[in-house]
């Protein structure tokens, strides 16, 4: 059953009725490389924080929540008021090294950072990503890590979005589409009995290998069978086009919502001036408008999936501290 606080915070990061629609902006070190690409000179602290709200400016009134980082977003979003008082505020607990393979990729998390000040600051929400293959040599390290934060999250009320992403045990070889199927269904039923509340779900299928909307879809039920909490699906880098079809798909299938970043605003890393502010304008916004209406036409309400807390006249009585 799903705590008080819990399920407070869940309503802070969804619609009225019950669908997440996140904007993702917590990209750090390889977004920065990127940006650097695209400008004359490398982005400066100043620079980077002012292309997070930007975008941020710009879509965040259209969300239900924002997952972004403390420094660059959370921070600045709230002061200088790009992030709503209404719309839900998730941070990663994360740090991620980005210039090696997944399978070296360790679980280190952000420094001087912790489950404890998101709960302080407001956040409505924690996000831990986590790179995983059932049979890697550090596969009971990774879920005993996970299983830390899951505690560390209990003892502060706060919803823990996991997202797991699978990946080939053969740095040299990519997933076989139907490996990819297999894993992140079996990851997805494993950790989701784990005391997560809500998993970001990567797409089950590699839609350059399997473009068969059939396969999809079958994929996306199996998926949805396997997950024991809510499940919002994440753009991981697809074209804008590609990831729509996969949105309308999953909430069909089951799926809560979107977790969603580059797909709604990649292009505007390679913009500049008023080009990009016409872009986030324009495009990325309507991009996110209609994935609103996606979710919430097709989309699962969450509250079908988690269980709500009981309130007797006393339950306050009971209610834990954090002394408890």
């Amino acid at each position: 059953m799903t705590t008080l606080g819990k399920y407070r915070h869940l309503l802070h990061s969804s619609t009225p009725d019950g669908r997440f629609v996140i904007l993702a902006i917590d990209h750090r070190a390889n977004l920065r490389a990127l940006l650097d690409r695209h400008a004359d000179r490398p982005l400066d602290d100043g620079a980077f924080r002012d292309f997070k709200q930007q975008i941020i400016r710009h879509l965040a009134p259209l969300c239900s929540a924002v997952l972004a980082d403390p420094a660059y977003g959370i921070g600045p979003g709230i002061v200088g008021g790009a992030i709503p008082g209404q719309v839900g505020i998730l941070s990663p607990l994360e740090v991620t090294n980005y210039d090696v393979h997944p399978s070296r990729r360790e679980l280190a998390r952000i420094p001087h950072w912790s489950v404890e000040q998101i709960k302080r600051m407001g956040g409505a929400g924690v996000k831990l990503l986590v790179f995983y293959h059932p049979d890697a040599p550090d596969a009971q390290a990774k879920r005993d890590a996970v299983a830390q934060v899951v505690d560390e999250c209990a003892r502060c009320d706060l919803p823990l979005f996991l997202e797991p992403l699978v990946y080939s045990l053969d740095p040299s070889a990519p997933l076989p589409g139907a490996e990819k199927r297999e894993l992140v269904i079996e990851t997805a039923r494993t950790f989701s009995q784990a005391g997560i509340d809500v998993l970001k779900a990567e797409f089950p299928l590699d839609a350059s290998q399997e473009p068969d909307e059939s396969a999809w879809r079958a994929a996306l039920r199996e998926l949805d069978a396997a997950c024991r909490v809510p499940w919002a699906l994440l753009s991981a880098g697809v074209d804008y086009p590609v990831f729509e079809q996969q949105v309308a798909l999953a909430c069909q299938a089951g799926a809560s919502g979107v977790i969603v970043g580059r797909a709604v605003w990649a292009e505007a890393v390679r913009l500049h001036g008023d080009a990009r502010e016409e872009f986030l304008r324009t495009t990325a916004r309507a991009r996110m408008e209609s994935l609103t209406a996606i979710c919430t036409r097709s989309g699962r309400d969450w509250r079908k999936r988690a269980s709500a807390p009981e309130t007797p006249l006393d339950w306050y009585e009971r209610y834990p501290g954090f002394a408890s």
